[in-house]
């Protein structure tokens, strides 16, 4: 059995590689899983940030390598998550262009059942300073449920009539529509520390409104610095997160502790 980094009243965090770490957790238990894998950025390349130009380095685990070496990862951390999960339970998973069409693939090469794609659109997003393309103003994210059988729970009253008044693109009274928009992470939410990826509270939030229950399971392989952790906590779900960088568990728990846990 391996032993958790972190334990504390339903809210649960492993240190080390994600494949591996979720053998701890046992077979059709689980009944949401989020997923904000690698996006294999780290090329080299630039990107704007703060209105400065700086290289995209995110970090080792986010290394090109090659496109077979991201298939197979990808193939793995998602044939556990489908083990894991419950046969009405569903995954989140968000990505880029860089990414999300690999995970696609992998979810119905896998036999899930693809329920939406989300668009999760950044109202203030950074500038392309290459002025090459386009500037890429939105993450997408993948909504799908394991047994192809089974009906999702999705809280569809909620979503249509919820007070969702800071996205602009919600009309009050009418069916919640496939794209949000919701600002990146506040400056209070990186109080702790911050990660490259790091997704607001406010998307973690919907997500777990929309599709889970109170007292559910929720599991994210690649915690960081532990957004869908938080948002579980707040809305009394329970949380297992992991990650491979030590760093981050403790932004997580500092994180935590400021929720008076």
């Amino acid at each position: 059995m391996i032993k958790p980094y972190y334990e504390k009243n339903g809210f649960t965090l492993y240190l080390g590689d994600c494949i591996s770490q979720l053998h701890a957790i046992g077979d059709d238990s689980v009944d949401l899983v989020f997923a904000d894998p690698p996006y294999f950025l780290s090329d080299g390349s630039i990107t704007c940030q703060n209105g400065k130009m700086v290289s995209v380095k995110k970090g080792d685990w986010d290394e090109i390598g090659d496109f077979k070496s991201r298939v197979e990862f990808n193939r793995q951390w998602i044939h556990e998550c489908r083990r894991i999960l419950k046969p009405a339970g569903t995954i989140w998973i968000s990505g880029t262009y860089h990414s999300i069409y690999i995970c696609g693939y992998e979810l119905l090469h896998q036999d899930f059942r693809i329920i939406n794609d989300i668009c999760w659109y950044k109202p203030n997003a950074a500038p392309n300073l290459s002025r090459k393309c386009f500037t890429a103003s939105h993450e997408t994210l993948v909504w799908a449920i394991k047994d192809k059988l089974c009906n999702q729970y999705f809280d569809y009253q909620l979503m249509k009539m919820g007070p969702w008044h800071s996205d602009k693109l919600k009309v009050t009274d009418k069916q919640m529509r496939s794209v949000w928009s919701i600002p990146p992470p506040s400056v209070n939410e990186k109080r702790c520390g911050k990660h490259p990826t790091q997704k607001p509270l406010a998307l973690l939030e919907r997500i777990l409104l929309s599709s889970s229950k109170e007292n559910d399971l929720v599991v994210d392989p690649f915690n960081g610095s532990g957004t869908t952790g938080i948002a579980a906590f707040k809305l009394n779900r329970r949380y297992i997160g992991i990650d491979n960088d030590e760093n981050y568990l403790k932004i997580t728990i500092n994180r935590l502790s400021g929720e008076h846990l």
